[in-house]
């Protein structure tokens, strides 16, 4: 309400604003209510252009990603929602180059087999970073080993003296792990791995062994390092010794055997490949399950190009982000996109291309693959192992280059 030039009220187009005295306001409603006339909406604000939360029923005859769009509208569901429209609607488009990482026990899980394998078949996931537990219990897959679902409050005394390892709430017999390190043992003598290379050129020839032991077991393509050998997908781990794979590449230093996970090797072919998205005209796509070390090794791939090699650039451009970490922690798990752009890990003008969503990774990828799926049809495999020379090639090229400008500058 204003004031007219006589002094008296005059009502003011369109109504009263949330701005405007509440107790004007109030007689207003009161005064609509009474006279019995509808409330005519005045959602004038640019923060109300958002969806109408107004869900259909759950019915049971919905899919994964009809749920989705139509009923994970607020909190950390709407940040899921969010996810599954970026990656499906961005991430995925044709010239995006996505990386993925992962930490947390997910292929203990059977999320391998569940979800990373049908991801990397429809060619939705092009390199990988992953802890080196992952790699290795996923490999029990491939050998046909067994994983069993199990009851987290077993007293783990009682579990040790039958042999039982735990993970949280799987449960695996203790030969399980004797078998796969005599597996890796086995194929690490082959002369094949008797040189320095990197983890991307390990897991791809330790794939390669995987998926013969599939074949002969008759159990199809179980493993993550089986199908991503089939898909030439690199793999890649920031911590080498940190798992079982690598306590056996070190037992096997003790009895004079040549391999050795060389980081530098690591370093550059990952700063590589994302060059070679950039250069040929594509984007580059961040999909973090967890956080940790592969998260900071797949996002360190722009710091390495621009702060490190002088070479311009701007960051990846989409970043998508399972967590349950916080932020106020100051650990890298949880530090956001935004926080990422000071360090020139993600592209500025990309931000509002990124999403960060609090809840566990073992819920969130099984609906994340599902809505992929069935929203966006397969991409061609890029084959990324196949062009790790050609890419480092295209890498030392514009490094020289920039080596040499500022020589001259």
């Amino acid at each position: 309400m204003t004031m007219s030039k006589s002094g008296g009220a005059k009502r003011t187009v369109g109504g009263p604003t949330a701005a405007a005295p509440k107790a004007a306001q109030k007689r207003e409603a009161e005064e609509r209510e009474r006279g019995e006339v509808a409330h005519v909406a005045r959602e004038t604000s640019r923060f109300l252009r958002g969806q109408r939360i107004d869900p259909r029923r759950i019915d049971g005859t919905e899919t994964i990603a009809e749920l989705l769009d139509g009923t994970f509208l607020a909190y950390n569901a709407a940040r899921l929602r969010e996810a599954a429209h970026l990656l499906a609607e961005k991430m995925l488009r044709p010239g995006v180059t996505v990386g993925l990482t992962l930490t947390g026990a997910l292929t203990p899980a059977g999320l391998g087999i569940a979800a990373l394998i049908p991801l990397i078949e429809a060619g939705f996931v092009d390199w990988i970073v992953s802890t080196g537990a992952n790699l290795y219990h996923d490999t029990h897959y491939g050998l046909g080993l067994a994983m069993h679902r199990g009851n987290a409050q077993e007293s783990d005394v009682v579990l040790r003296t039958e042999g039982v390892v735990r993970i949280y709430d799987i449960f695996f017999d203790y030969d399980v792990l004797l078998s796969t390190d005599a597996f890796f043992r086995q194929i690490m003598r082959s002369p094949e791995f008797q040189r320095p290379m990197s983890s991307g050129e390990f897991h791809w020839l330790c794939g390669r062994y995987v998926r013969e032991r599939e074949d002969a077991l008759g159990i199809g393509q179980r493993s993550l390092l089986s199908a991503a050998h089939s898909a030439s997908v690199p793999i890649y781990t920031s911590s080498p010794g940190d798992s079982s794979i690598g306590m056996n590449v070190a037992a096997l230093a003790l009895e004079g055997n040549a391999l050795v996970i060389d980081p530098n090797l690591d370093v550059n072919e990952t700063a590589a490949i994302v060059l070679a998205a950039k250069r040929g005209g594509g984007k580059s796509a961040v999909m973090i399950m967890g956080g940790g070390s592969p998260k900071n090794f797949m996002l360190q791939t722009e710091p390495q190009i621009q702060e490190v090699l002088g070479i311009d650039e701007k960051g990846h451009d989409f970043f998508l982000q399972v967590t349950d970490a916080r932020a106020d922690t100051g650990g890298l798990s949880g530090a956001t996109p935004a926080e990422a752009v000071s360090w020139g890990k993600i592209d500025p003008d990309r931000l509002p291309d990124a999403v960060v969503c609090y809840t566990d990774a073992t819920i969130a990828l099984p609906l994340l693959t599902s809505y992929a799926l069935a929203r966006c049809a397969p991409r061609p495999l890029k084959r990324l192992y196949e062009r790790r020379g050609e890419m480092m090639d295209a890498l030392r090229r514009e490094a020289a280059a920039a080596a040499a400008a500022g020589a001259g500058a």
